[in-house]
């Protein structure tokens, strides 16, 4: 289905804006279906996102300054999420020893767990949107939107 006929159309786009429109759709689609896989665990993209950075520190803390950069959604409200994370017993947090005015935030074996039964769930979800393009589109697809998030001022 073109974005004119989800949209609804009848005015002429110019390819531009098509683009945009495209993208916009694609990502609320992939959102949606994403929500609806980890909705049972109680978590939220965002939340999810946080587990998934903490893992990749292999056993070692995070700050919420290197949280905050590597996430997705640079607007995420770091601490927010954090907090509801440690209501769940997903990370711990605490005061760093050689600085006080620094947190310091790590994964739980509960967090641990939850990211092994969902990784499955995340690997099959991610291809189910792939299942359409060949692996040479997979790669154009990338390179095409990393050059297009790339702007010259």
């Amino acid at each position: 289905m073109t974005i004119e006929e989800v949209i609804k159309s009848t005015v002429k786009m110019d390819n531009a804006k098509k683009v945009i429109l495209n993208i916009m759709y694609t990502q609320n689609v992939i959102l949606d279906h994403f929500n609806e896989l980890i909705k049972p665990y109680d978590l939220s993209g965002e939340q999810y996102n946080v587990l998934r950075i903490l893992r990749g520190q292999k056993g070692n803390p995070a700050n919420m300054c290197v949280i905050q950069e590597r996430m997705l959604a640079k607007t995420s409200n770091t601490t927010r999420l954090v907090d509801k994370l440690l209501l769940k017993e997903y990370v711990t947090r605490n005061v760093c020893p050689d600085n006080r005015r620094k947190i310091e935030v790590s994964i739980t074996q509960k967090g641990l767990d939850v990211l092994k039964e969902l990784d499955p769930k995340v690997d099959a979800h991610e291809h189910a949107f792939a299942s359409n393009i060949s692996p040479e589109e997979l790669e154009l697809l990338n390179q095409l939107l990393e050059k297009y998030r790339t702007q010259e001022n």
